[in-house]
């Protein structure tokens, strides 16, 4: 079914731009999980997270493995399971991005920002005991509530209020 010239919003360029964006921290929500599965499977614990875990743990990651090869599997094993929620919460992020969001449906810009709960909490967690993560993570935890409330006219101000008062139709 096509959808009626009134459907399809037309949206002013810097809404397009900050849209364009999300899409690209989505991106990068995708490529951070994926990168740390491929290490994960390769060295046992993603590069960015070593000088958190020596900061942590006292000793090297090597060092770890040999002094306590069943505690580095375990530590491997929360690492893929943690990697993978970040696969999905991308993946999900990206989907309400490129789908409602942009269809201007209001649930997808308040469903986008529970992703700043994962991202505060990995800046909290990962980036206190490393200053390379947390300044990386300090770069999602700015841009996405930025990106969202540049895009907030656009599902609250007048536009969005004449669209939802507009009559849906039945399927």
């Amino acid at each position: 079914m096509a959808l009626d010239a009134q459907e399809t919003p037309k949206y002013p360029r810097y809404l397009t731009i900050a849209w364009a964006l999300l899409l690209v921290l989505g991106a990068f929500f995708l490529f951070a999980a994926l990168s740390d599965l491929v290490a994960d499977a390769r060295v046992g614990l993603p590069s960015d997270h070593l000088g958190a875990f020596q900061s942590v743990a006292g000793m090297s990651w090597a060092a770890a493995q040999k002094a306590s090869p069943g505690i580095t599997r375990y530590i491997t094993l929360l690492e893929i399971a943690y990697a993978v929620h970040e696969l999905v919460f991308g993946i999900l992020f990206l989907v309400i991005v490129a789908i409602p969001f942009r269809r201007g449906a209001r649930w997808a810009w308040w469903a986008c920002w529970a992703v700043m709960l994962a991202n505060i909490t990995y800046s909290l967690t990962f980036g206190r005991h490393d200053p390379t993560i947390l300044a990386r993570s300090l770069v999602a935890d700015i841009a996405l509530p930025v990106l969202l409330l540049i895009q907030a006219p656009a599902f609250f101000g007048a536009r969005a209020r004449a669209r939802a008062a507009q009559p849906r139709k039945q399927i």
